[in-house]
């Protein structure tokens, strides 16, 4: 069968299984937190603990080319697509560990395979990084659900049908290396979240909301720039994406520094749109998130659009009707409601057309990541000005009674 179409059979499924568990996995109690005392790593802490295995391993495959096969990294390049294995070979700290290194011949494994292994920790470890930055509690219950298992099938599955569509030497051995991750790495978040003592929410007001948009973007920057220099082989870059690196490094240092600090949670009902919003669309963005990326490339792009819309409907949908269960159940509030999320989605979009323009083509990732920053920041500004304009003629209302 045509790999388009099993990539478009991955997203249809990860979608739809996601729509059937995501209700269950809210519903969910969350549980006592437990293992005090025990030293716990976060999700971002083995996140940075991955990347610099990546860059590792990235080192080590820079001395293996230049030692078994002279620097010339054809050998396995000829086999992939353009935009791979920009080496650093020229650089005179590689290469003189290069000439030092006792036995070459074993770092084989750096080609291709050690990759094949850390993607699938790299990729959950980054999205259960921000549904913790989101929520402790809802990374705690997803990590138990059959969310995460679902997710690490769904990525593997994607993963291994790009393997086979670029299929090369080294197919058999990462499509077999994949599949043992695809089972250890599920069963570490599942371990690591057991133990997470964390009670962090995002609060519904404009800081928190702006401050874990601002995380969002700063990581989703980090990740980009790991994907262009060292899963893609091209640490030959990484000179030139180091200012963009720092800069999102010391951002994303200094926004959760903010972040840990005690702040009064907010009641706005806009605001708590968009809180609950997010936290429906992780959960049920997270299974299909790789299908639905990789399914604009190798799949029917039209689908993975759809995919993606979906989600977010829903998560809009389930908001509201969260949103207004606390509430007196009016159609006047929901109107409200509905006519300020409208106005915040209207400056969104403005907001994102405007930085899809203004950012430079060369790199689409970081222009749907610019687009995705600039709705979100504008959305929570509007939500905010709509709720303290709710707030003050309410509090006008109340003066004149």
């Amino acid at each position: 069968m045509d790999v388009r179409v099993l990539v478009d059979v991955v997203v249809v499924a990860s979608v739809i299984s996601a729509l059937a568990i995501t209700p269950r996995v809210l519903a969910r109690r969350s549980d006592p937190v437990g293992a005090a005392g025990h030293r716990v790593f976060s999700p971002a802490a083995w996140l940075a603990l991955v990347t610099g295995l990546v860059y590792v391993n990235q080192v080590l495959f820079t001395v293996y080319v230049l030692r078994v096969h002279a620097g010339d990294p054809s050998f396995v390049a000829r086999y992939l697509p353009a935009g791979w294995f920009d080496l650093a070979s020229a650089n005179p700290v590689l290469c003189r560990l290069a000439e030092l290194f006792p036995a070459p011949g074993l770092l084989a494994p750096s080609v291709l395979r050690v990759q094949a292994f850390l993607e699938l920790p790299f990729v959950l470890m980054a999205f259960a990084t921000v549904v913790r930055w989101l929520d402790a509690g809802l990374y705690r219950r997803l990590a138990r659900s059959a969310l995460l298992p679902l997710a690490s099938v769904s990525y593997t599955a994607v993963f291994c049908l790009v393997e086979w569509d670029l299929r090369n030497p080294y197919t058999i051995d990462d499509v077999v290396i994949r599949a043992v991750s695809a089972v250890v790495t599920p069963l570490l978040i599942a371990r690591v979240a057991a133990r997470d003592e964390s009670t962090f929410r995002v609060p519904s007001s404009v800081p928190g909301l702006l401050v874990f948009t601002g995380s969002l973007g700063a990581l989703g920057a980090l990740v980009l720039v790991v994907y262009d220099t060292a899963l893609l082989y091209n640490l030959g870059r990484l000179d030139d994406r180091l200012p963009l690196a720092l800069a999102a490094g010391g951002a994303l240092l200094g926004l959760r520094a903010v972040a840990s600090r005690p702040a009064a949670a907010g009641s706005a009902p806009t605001l708590s749109f968009v809180v609950h919003a997010l936290r429906h669309w992780l959960l049920l963005f997270f299974a299909p998130a790789l299908a639905i990326r990789y399914g604009l490339l190798f799949g029917t792009p039209a689908l993975a659009l759809a995919a993606g819309a979906l989600t977010a409907a829903v998560a809009c949908v389930h908001a509201g009707r969260d949103t207004l269960a606390g509430a007196e159940r009016h159609p006047r509030a929901a109107l409200r409601l509905a006519a300020g999320i409208g106005c915040a989605v209207l400056a969104g979009a403005v907001a994102a057309a405007l930085a899809l323009r203004l950012t430079p083509p060369s790199y689409e990732e970081i222009a749907l990541l610019s687009a995705m920053g600039a709705f979100l920041v504008t959305g929570v500004a509007v939500c905010g000005l709509v709720d303290s304009r709710a707030a003050a003629l309410r509090e006008k209302s109340g003066r004149s009674l």
